[in-house]
């Protein structure tokens, strides 16, 4: 069975209020693809119902050839997705080390230890803190370990919640090579949310950028960086395009 997330005409609505509609897209083994556009455009509400924390009102999401569309959490997670969340969300009272246990929940006890021996060669100073406790660690650090965490689980796809933010830029480049060694070392897939649009499209090769919701432009990474389009995305200015309207750079549409 290919490895891939395939996502087709979502919908995501809060009552009244549709934050995504008509989003497909996909990913492919060990492709890291970005999903850009400004505050409120529905990237996080995407990410929600791929993981299963929000239910989609529409469409469909299959991970590695399994509809997981409604499902709770815990069935994306068995079949081969993490998420490294906003805000990074780790347990502030436990250790290092137990933080790193608890994303290992789901495999065989025999595997957690070659597990976290990848984890401290990828972060060598999550070794050098692992007995201390989660939330005395800097931010950066807790970015590392939240990332870690994840990669525990031993995941074909990770799903990044804007992993630069609040972090110092000497810390966001560590973080960002991390998730390109990720890719390249581990052959991990995934989906990267991030407001800095630079560093996103230094990292991927292909991106999506939605706006009011919807697939407004897709391309490759260098096709998308000599659009004008892509900066009206962040100010707030693009509208989804209409089927039969021509894009620049032959970006082509997706939703």
């Amino acid at each position: 069975m290919s490895k891939r997330i395939d996502i087709q005409d979502l919908r995501v609505a809060y009552g009244e209020i549709v934050a995504v509609t008509g989003l497909t897209m996909q990913v492919e083994a060990g492709e890291v693809v970005a999903l850009l556009g400004a505050n409120g455009a529905g990237k996080s509400s995407t990410l929600k119902a791929i993981i299963g924390t929000v239910r989609p009102s529409h469409g469909t999401i299959r991970l590695n050839g399994h509809d997981v569309t409604g499902q709770p959490p815990h069935t994306a997670a068995s079949h081969g997705l993490a998420l490294v969340p906003e805000g990074r969300r780790i347990f502030n009272r436990m250790t290092v080390r137990e933080n790193l246990q608890v994303g290992a929940v789901t495999r065989p006890a025999g595997e957690i230890p070659g597990l976290m021996a990848e984890i401290f060669a990828l972060f060598p100073v999550l070794k050098a803190r692992e007995r201390q406790l989660a939330g005395t660690l800097s931010g950066g650090e807790q970015q590392m370990l939240a990332i870690g965490r994840a990669l525990m689980a031993k995941p074909d796809f990770v799903l990044f919640d804007e992993p630069s933010l609040g972090l110092a830029p000497m810390v966001v480049d560590t973080v960002f090579s991390a998730i390109r060694r990720i890719r390249s070392d581990l052959g991990i897939g995934g989906i990267l949310v991030e407001q800095n649009v630079e560093l996103a499209l230094d990292l991927v090769q292909r991106a999506y950028v939605l706006a009011s919701g919807r697939v407004a432009m897709s391309g490759t990474s260098d096709e998308l960086r000599r659009s004008p389009r892509l900066q009206q995305a962040y100010l707030g200015t693009l509208s989804p395009v209409e089927d039969g309207e021509p894009l620049p750079n032959s970006i082509k549409h997706s939703g």
